[in-house]
This record gives C-alpha cells, structure tokens and sequence, in this order.
C-alpha cells in the first residue's frame, strides 16, 4: 500500500524521478529537454495525486505525462523551424510505448550515462547528483564547497555536452574511467542523505538508502572491483549508526552519546565482511581506507574503548592518498585524541589558508571540540557560534548552539 502522507509522495516522486527520466531520454535524445519534462510530469503528480489517488502504474502515468510534454516541446521546435510536415509524417517519434517502458527499472543505467566518458569528473558527478540523486543545485552546490550559481552552469553545460555528443543508453558496465566518478557520485548522495546540508532534517533516508540500493547493484556488475566493494562497507557501516545519531525531535546525538545497542549488528556484520573481501584483493584505496575507519568505531563497545591510534593510522595513509580538506580535517581530530588537542589544533592551522574550506562551519566546529578538549571554554564558545551561524542545517545548528550554551551555563555555575 502507497503511502498517502505528504512525505510518502515525495518519497514516491524521488524514487520513480531517474525511473521516468531515463525512458523519456532514450526514447527523445534530448537531456536538457527530457528533465525539464520530467520535471513539469512531477510537478503534476504533486498537485494532482494527493487530491485523485496514486494512479495503479505511476512510472507509466509519469512517462506519459513527461512524454506528452516533450511532444509538444517537439511540435513546438518543428513549427519553429518549419518542420510541421516531418514531424507529421512521423508521429512514431513522439509517442513512446508507454508499457513497454515501464517494465524495466533504468536508475542505473542513467547513472551509468551520466558518468560517461564525454563529461569531466566534476561535471558527470554533478549531473547525477541532479539527474539521479534528486538533489537541488544549492545541495549540490555545498557538497562541492562552490557557489551555487557555479554549479547551475556546470549542470547546464554536462547537459549540453551529453546532447552534442550522442551519448546513448547502454546496460553496459561503466568503462575504468567512469567507475571514479560513479563511485563518487553515489558517495556524495550517501552522505547528503545520512547528513542533509540543509535545511529542518537531520537525515534524508530516502537518498542514504538509494545510494545503498544503487552501489549494492553496481557491486553486483563488478564484484572484482574493490573500491566498488569497499564502498558498499562504508555506506552499511556507517548507515548501521543511523538510528542512534538522532532524538525524538530529530535532534543530533554525536558519536561518543549514542546508545551503541540501537546500531545495526547485521549491517555492521555484512560491512565488514565486505571490507575483508575487499581488502584480500591486495589493492587498498580510498573507500576501503575510509570504511576501515567506520570498522573501528563500530567494534568498540564504548566511545571510550575506540582504538584512536589505529583510526590515526588509517588517516594517514588516506592523507598520502588524497588531499582532500575533509580527510585533514579528519586527520586532525584523530591526531587530537590520540596526542592530546594542543596537536590538533596545531593541524587546523595547516587548514586555515585552505581555501576550500574558508567559512566551512566544519573546521569551527572541530576547533571548538579541540579547544573544549584543552580547557579553553571561552575560545570553544566562539568557535561553536560561529560555527552555528555559518550551517545551514537547522539540527546541526541547534547542536552548535546547545554546546556553546553549555559551556557558558558552566563557566557561570563554577565563576565564585
């Protein structure tokens, strides 16, 4: 049975979005085209299914909906260019077999074209954050640290560049130099999800568990590629803590806090037997590194008994991998539970003239942690402000807010 809440047809929506969109792509060889479409045939549901019921084939109601949408973007185009006699004479290009479409799920083959070869990284990863994932530009936009604006031209231009180059539907595995890109593209919707940049939600489950559904069916195509495996362990173990993270009013409970007996014991196990797997293949990279470190938190019974010297260790290897800030940013919290928070806070300072994390309400909120940490409650205080203001997480800011509000509460409490 459909769930007829408000957040039962969104969940809805989002799943069936990359459902219809593909379909409608290879049907009319227009991206740019096909999801402004898709769009409007979404926009419709919105309106119309909370008031007439979900229709019984809602991919297929979907499909014909963006389709008629898109004939009369053609008919539109036609009459423009003065095409009316083509385009009557060939009525089998705008009417698409509606139930034959709807048969078959294309999710990942559209993720597959997204990240094709034609695209540069960044643009490939970003179209399918959008194209797939179902996220806005902006939270696109904050998963790569860029302003929004930048990211809506990258978008703009990825579909541009899938138009002008033919890129067609293919069920085939993605090449070597797509499975990167792919394989970050479903990173990024992961952490959306288990984290949302923005706005009143803590989690989006419906993009954690999306990205989980479609890293569990690339891993089942490529099942020799570690990376792909190691993934998979990073998503379930880090998933497995999801119900502990959060309170009764969706507040955040950070790691040390949470009630380890609500983590989930099957995903933990089915993580790291993954992560075993994938270490045997001899080639250890960035994902099977990063599950690794979910692996230690999860084995320990108490915040207290987490091995810190290991997690440092495996940050270390990460650092020579890649520099990117979020992992030195890591590296640090690391190096301060295990050398004391003088040391990390030694290592922020190596972030400070990073750019690309200038305003990031992240290293504020690290640095009042660390500054807690070695007894500077009044420098914590700052931190964890100016952290609050600068997220655009609604819990995350309440979080900041509360621990700053704690801190004072007790400098009072103990002031003679």
């Amino acid at each position: 049975m459909i769930d007829q809440s408000d957040s039962g047809f969104e969940h809805l929506l989002r799943e069936l979005a990359p459902q219809v969109l593909g379909p409608v792509i290879r049907r009319y060889h227009d991206f740019a085209a096909a999801e402004d479409a898709v769009q409007e045939a979404l926009l419709a549901a919105a309106l119309q299914w909370p008031r007439d019921g979900v229709p019984d084939n809602p991919r297929g109601w979907l499909i014909q909906v963006a389709s008629r949408r898109m004939t009369d973007h053609l008919r539109s185009e036609a009459a423009r260019r003065r095409r009316e006699t083509e385009v009557a004479t060939h009525p089998g290009v705008l009417v698409p077999d509606v139930e034959h479409e709807t048969n078959e799920d294309d999710t990942l083959t559209l993720l597959f074209m997204c990240c094709h070869p034609s695209l540069t990284p960044s643009s490939a990863i970003a179209l399918t954050l959008r194209a797939v994932g179902g996220l806005t530009t902006a939270e696109i936009a904050n998963a790569f640290l860029v302003p929004e604006a930048t990211m809506a031209q990258r978008i703009s231009r990825a579909k541009h560049t899938i138009k002008a180059s033919g890129v067609g539907f293919s069920n085939q595995p993605p090449r070597p130099e797509s499975l990167r890109a792919v394989l970050h593209v479903l990173y990024l919707i992961f952490n959306e999800g288990y984290t949302a940049s923005a706005g009143p939600r803590l989690q989006r489950l419906e993009l954690s568990h999306e990205a989980i559904r479609l890293t569990r069916a690339v891993h089942a195509l490529l099942r020799d590629e570690a990376e792909v495996g190691g993934l998979l362990a990073l998503m379930l173990l880090t998933d497995a803590r999801r119900a502990a993270r959060m309170g009764p009013d969706e507040e955040l409970i950070p790691l040390p806090k949470q009630d380890r007996t609500l983590w989930d014991q099957a995903e933990i196990a089915e993580g790291v037997a993954l992560l075993t797997q994938a270490l045997s293949r001899g080639s250890v990279g960035a994902y099977q590194l990063q599950a690794a470190v979910a692996a230690v938190h999860d084995e320990a019974t108490r915040a207290e008994d987490t091995d810190w010297p290991q997690i440092l260790a495996l940050y270390e290897l990460l650092k020579r991998m890649s520099d990117n800030p979020m992992v030195m940013l890591n590296h640090a919290i690391a190096a301060g539970m295990v050398h004391g928070p003088r040391k990390g806070l030694e290592l922020l300072t190596e972030l400070d003239a990073d750019g690309r994390l200038a305003g990031h309400h992240r290293l504020d909120a690290v640095r009042a942690h660390l500054l807690e940490m070695a007894g500077d409650h009044q420098g914590a205080i700052e931190h964890y402000q100016t952290a609050a203001s600068r997220t655009t997480s609604l819990p995350e800011r309440n979080y900041l807010t509360a621990q700053a509000a704690r801190l004072h509460s007790s400098r009072h409490a103990t002031s003679p």
